[in-house]
């Protein structure tokens, strides 16, 4: 029975209740070391079906080690997942070979894994010490804690306090804090174990030292416990554990050690390397060692502070004793990274053999996803290395891996060592590639990316000319995203440096061919660069391109296809790009693309859908930790015309945007706005803002769409010299372009300015035969307007009649409103219209309902999703209630 527990208790209950009526549930206890969570945790899982994970700190480098011990259980369910699933799993447990799958696609593959299990019965998943967890399993386990929904399925993690860094993931959790014991129930609890008398005032300075503490209330009592001072009570608690095992014969010792050095649990593997010491099975025979550790078919220790406390009051050369043991009696097949561990933790000095496993299980660690692991395995193989230059190869690939595992100041140490080793211009280049790859990725060093980037790119140049080209397509990438914050070496100083590029050796790839049309772009304008894009773009449309490039390319490309008003080829790269992401779960590239396909559907006047990416987005943008400014909802808030909302954002993504030195996504802010209130007619303040939108000359892309709002705010404002201005850069820009996008919103904005009919005609038909629908209405729309004050009533009703459709169908009410007040001067009163049933969805809701209108069964709609399918059954009936349908026969007419 736990004493003063209720609360907690009360929780973890509910939790396992709701599990039991069909709903996942998902908890962190937070508590310092022997609050009692262990307790807790057992209490509440004990009579329901449970798998059990125990984080170990000496496991945190072995890429998946906990999210094995978890899934080992239910692998009999593999064969029940979509195939790329079960072979993502399968790659990272080292079943079989293949590339390595995108850490997040592993949890998808975990969460379906585990709704499998809960089909029957409900699953609880208890994740102990998991401040421990290897950064690939917390970050899997993390992902899927956020996706539970309908599986009957709780995760419960349990992590000690103060929390590492290392347990980020987990920080948007819903968490419960286990505090102390009250004083009545801490003194109930001494009194239980201590049964002799007691000094009363010793009981007080064990009680004021415990804390309320449950396990240093345990301990304390059989230590010295009787000072005055209140030391910290883990250290006192591990003292505890520390001076039993001191009291303990050598051979006891060295079997306590040799179980704190290896956390896998495996009695045989225990006794083999006790052999390799000399130490026999009598060793566990003494009473104090079965209160500390017990060996059955696992090894298992009473508390993780046993463990800690053994290995870190050992002696250096007792542990690497140890561990060499542990290398000899760890099968080099079935186990390799663990026996190159030990064999490295083994070593003093330096070893060159063992420098050579190391990386070779580094390379196995990557190829599973572990990036934290292969980190830790090629930092390991750099201090062991002796020759230095390979040293510094090694340093270099070790900075490199720790990058991509998220730790941007331990990689700079990594850099710093590599750079300090014998001097090689290729590894120049490649650490000046990487300084800047890890400025980009830094929201605070941003700014400085497309510079370094530059550097990178020139030092390539006589060495690896392929290298070279591609690291200018990076630094247009970083130019065009800081944008206006680049200083020096901006838009304009890229094309430069891009123009001077060392020519391909080989026939032209895609990519080259649009590094040579974005240089001209930026450099002798769009007339001479435009059709050179153009036709790169064309190649990658045709799909000349790998995969894993095209993904690659993803953020230069998509900005590239608008930038020069090419809405048929961006729609395609997009839909293909995000297919390609979302089948490799490559979240980063994906949550651009989001962007971007969300940007499609606000041109498309799809705004329900675009809505509805600004869920994903923010899915995408929490499973990779990476939080985003939330720009998204800010530009559907602005198209939609709900100037509350976008009133709310404004300063908030302003400000985040200015911090991370993000021209672009600033340019979306302005636009957003301009957009809004030249919707709600109020043409001054469209005027400011679309002339932010616009400051920087060189940006394009979304640019050229606030060059549209300029055009029609400054000729309703009155100001025609504006106007006329922003006409101009609209037509250098479209004309060479020469797409019916480009040229339908040149001949709109020169009607604007000329008052043409036939121009505004010629607007419309360029629209209509483009997919931006939401530009075709606003070309209805302002050719009614001219029309109604040229008194040609009936001919203006015509075209406002169909601007207020489309924009009502959109769900763009400041429009709306706008065309019915036209319409309204024309003498025509307009119905209110009724909300389609669609509405009643939310955007989650609409993104299912469409994929099941379209035929995706519920795992296709989980896999794009990131939801379980069990999950997708649930909201598909909640939807059909919505709608008042029976089944997915009905969507397509509900919708």
């Amino acid at each position: 029975m736990l004493r003063g527990r209720a609360r907690e208790r009360a929780v973890l209950t509910a939790l396992i209740d709701a599990a039991r009526s069909g709903r996942s549930g998902v908890l962190v206890l937070l508590g310092e070391a022997g609050v009692g969570k262990t307790a807790l945790l057992t209490e509440a899982v004990a009579k329901v079906p449970n798998l059990r994970v125990d984080g170990v700190e000496a496991e945190r480098e072995l890429p998946f080690a906990a999210l094995h011990q978890l899934c080992a259980p239910l692998l009999d369910h593999l064969d029940k997942l979509p195939e790329p699933q079960r072979d993502a799993l399968r790659t990272t447990f080292g079943l079989r070979d293949g590339a390595a799958p995108e850490p997040f696609f592993v949890g998808l593959a975990v969460l379906s894994l585990l709704s499998e299990a809960a089909a029957g019965t409900p699953l609880v998943c208890v994740i102990d010490d998991a401040q421990w967890l290897d950064h690939a399993s917390a970050q899997t386990l993390a992902f899927v804690a956020r996706r539970l929904l309908a599986e009957s399925i709780v995760m419960i993690f349990a992590v000690r306090t103060p929390a590492p860094d290392t347990v980020h993931n987990l920080r948007s959790l819903p968490e419960l804090r286990v505090e102390g014991l009250r004083d009545p129930d801490a003194r109930e609890l001494l009194a239980s174990v201590v049964r002799w008398p007691l000094d009363e005032r010793v009981r007080e300075a064990i009680l004021a030292e415990a804390r309320g503490n449950p396990l240093a209330l345990l301990e304390l009592p059989g230590g010295r416990a009787g000072g005055f001072a209140v030391p910290d009570v883990k250290s006192r608690v591990e003292e505890s554990f520390v001076h039993r095992a001191d009291d303990l014969p050598a051979d006891s010792r060295l079997l306590l050690l040799l179980a704190a050095a290896d956390p896998v649990g495996d009695s045989a593997l225990l006794w083999r390397a006790a052999a390799e010491l000399g130490v026999g099975r009598t060793a566990a025979d003494q009473p104090e060692v079965a209160g500390l550790l017990q060996i059955g078919v696992r090894v298992v220790f009473r508390h993780p502070l046993v463990r800690s406390a053994v290995y870190r009051s050992a002696s250096a050369a007792d542990r690497r004793r140890v561990h060499a043991a542990l290398a000899v009696a760890t099968d080099p097949r079935a186990d390799p990274d663990r026996r190159a561990w030990h064999h490295a933790q083994a070593t003093e000095g330096t070893d060159e053999e063992v420098a050579a496993e190391l990386e070779a299980s580094a390379g196995r660690a990557q190829a599973r996803g572990g990036l934290a692991a292969a980190a830790a395995f090629r930092q390991r193989a750099a201090e062991l290395t002796d020759d230095s230059v390979r040293r510094a190869d090694r340093d270099l690939a070790a900075a490199r891996a720790t990058y991509l595992a998220g730790s941007l100041d331990e990689a700079s140490a990594l850099l710093n060592r590599a750079l300090a080793g014998p001097h090689d211009e290729l590894r120049a280049a490649r650490i000046d590639l990487l300084r800047a790859q890890m400025a980009f990725a830094s929201p605070s060093r941003s700014q400085e990316a497309p510079a370094l980037l530059l550097e990178a790119a020139r030092r390539f140049a006589p060495l690896d000319v392929t290298r070279s080209r591609d690291t200018y397509l990076e630094a247009f990438s970083g130019a065009v995203l800081v944008g206006r914050f680049a200083g020096s070496a901006g838009l304009a100083a890229v094309a430069a440096a891009a123009r001077e590029a060392p020519r391909p050796l080989t026939g032209p790839r895609a990519a080259d061919l649009l590094l040579d049309g974005l240089a001209l772009l930026f450099t002798d304008g769009f007339g001479a660069g435009a059709p050179l894009v153009r036709r790169a773009l064309a190649d990658l449309r045709r799909g000349d391109v790998a995969a894993e490039e095209a993904i690659h390319l993803i953020y230069v490309v998509s900005h590239a296809a608008h930038a020069v008003w090419d809405d048929e080829v961006w729609q395609a790269l997009t839909h293909r790009h995000l297919r390609l992401a979302r089948g490799a779960g490559a979240l980063a590239g994906m949550s651009y693309l989001l962007y971007q396909r969300l940007a499609l559907h606000l041109h498309q006047g799809e705004l329900a859908q675009a809505a509805a990416l600004v869920d994903e987005v923010q899915v995408v943008s929490a499973a990779t930790g990476n939080v985003q400014p939330d720009v998204a909802a800010l530009a559907v808030a602005g198209w939609q015309g709900r100037e509350a909302e976008v009133a709310r954002l404004t300063p908030l993504v302003t400000a985040a945007v200015t911090a991370r030195h993000e021209g672009a996504v600033l340019t979306v802010v302005h636009l957003s706005n301009a957009v809004l209130l030249n919707g709600l007619g109020r043409f001054d303040e469209a005027l400011a803002a679309a002339g932010r939108a616009t400051a920087y000359p060189l940006e394009t892309g979304f640019a050229n769409w606030a060059l549209v709002e300029l055009a029609e705010a400054a000729v309703r404002a009155g100001d025609r010299e504006a106007a006329e201005r922003a006409l101009e850069r609209i037509a250098a820009r479209a004309e060479p372009s020469g797409t019916d996008w480009g040229l339908g919103a040149e001949a709109r904005a020169r009607a604007l300015l000329t008052g043409s009919e036939d121009l505004y005609r010629e607007a419309i038909d360029r629209l209509a035969r483009c997919r931006g629908a939401f530009s075709l209405a606003r070309a209805h729309l302002v050719y009614g307007e001219w029309l109604r004050r040229q008194d040609r009533e009936a001919d203006a009703r015509t075209h406002l009649r169909t601007a207020h459709d489309m924009f009502v169908s959109f769900g763009a009410d400041a429009f709306a409103d706008r065309s019915r007040r036209e319409l309204g001067a024309t003498g025509e009163t307009v119905r209110t219209r009724t909300a389609k049933a669609e509405t009643r969805l939310t955007p989650q809701e609409r993104q299912i309902a469409r994929r099941a209108r379209d035929g995706q069964t519920n795992a296709e709609i989980g896999a794009e999703l990131f939801l379980s399918s069990r999950t997708v059954e649930w909201h598909l009936r909640k939807i059909f209630t919505k709608l008042g349908i029976a089944n997915r026969r009905e969507l397509r007419n509900a919708l």
